[in-house]
């Protein structure tokens, strides 16, 4: 299937974890709205999902669809996909956005929460890429985007430990060996490291001098807002961008260069 051939108007872009009203999964889906792409947001918070969709069909005039989904959970997935599957066009990318940071120190770090990280970062990635990267082959079109983060690149961060920066690095792995097996099929895979961005997630937890000693060391003196993010996303997302994949995006303002 040649580029021109693809209209992703007559597609569908599914987040992950989009539920949060200042996350870079909301953000995304607007973008992606904005760039034609009809919408499915999958969110543990099933109100938080179809509140999203509801913004993002109203302000753009796509189509979109928000459902309740524990990615971690196999019936869960099949379930909300297959909502998915009945509500709007077939699906041609899709951002594997949900995730969850720990910044609990190696030395006390449980069984329990090396597992719960790793569920919803790798498995929770795993389990809604397997369902639907067979049908984006098959159609010979696809994009498929991880949210990695800058703490799998340096070895932690502001606010991940061991746990959040294996699974991230996981994560990176998952995508570069994917985009090897995909690409024959018109499917790319990328994927996008965020620095510090200004989400619920940091609302609150870098300020005073701390906050200070932390944008002495972005180059660009701010933190990262959701719709930097959001735009790099959605350009690998474009069928003008097929050329592009295995990569890794870093958009940290210049604090972790490498």
């Amino acid at each position: 299937m040649s580029v021109s051939t693809v209209s992703i108007k007559d597609r569908t872009a599914v987040v992950t974890g989009a539920g949060s009203a200042r996350g870079i999964g909301r953000a995304t889906a607007h973008a992606l709205a904005a760039a034609g792409w009809n919408v499915a947001i999958l969110d543990l918070d099933e109100a938080g999902a179809k509140d999203a969709a509801n913004d993002v069909a109203e302000r753009h005039g796509v189509q979109a669809v928000g459902v309740g989904c524990d990615i971690t959970d196999d019936a869960s997935v099949d379930t909300a996909l297959a909502v998915v599957a009945d509500t709007v066009p077939p699906v041609g990318a899709l951002v594997n956005n949900a995730g969850i940071t720990s910044p609990v120190p190696f030395l006390e770090v449980t069984g329990e929460e090396w597992e719960r990280i790793f569920a919803v970062n790798i498995r929770g990635s795993f389990n809604v890429t397997r369902r639907l990267a067979p049908g984006m082959a098959e159609r010979g079109f696809g994009r498929i985007v991880f949210l990695s983060s800058v703490s799998a690149e340096r070895g932690g961060g502001v606010f991940g430990g061991v746990a959040y920066s294996a699974a991230k690095a996981g994560q990176l792995g998952f995508a570069r060996a994917l985009a090897r097996e995909l690409g024959p099929h018109g499917v790319t895979v990328n994927s996008v490291a965020p620095g510090l961005i200004d989400t619920d997630i940091t609302a609150g937890k870098l300020v005073g001098e701390r906050e200070k000693q932390v944008l002495a060391g972005v180059p660009v003196g701010r933190k990262g807002r959701v719709a930097d993010v959001a735009d790099l996303i959605t350009y690998l997302c474009r069928a003008e961008s097929g050329y592009i994949t295995g990569a890794t995006y870093d958009v940290n303002g210049g604090a972790h260069i490498h």
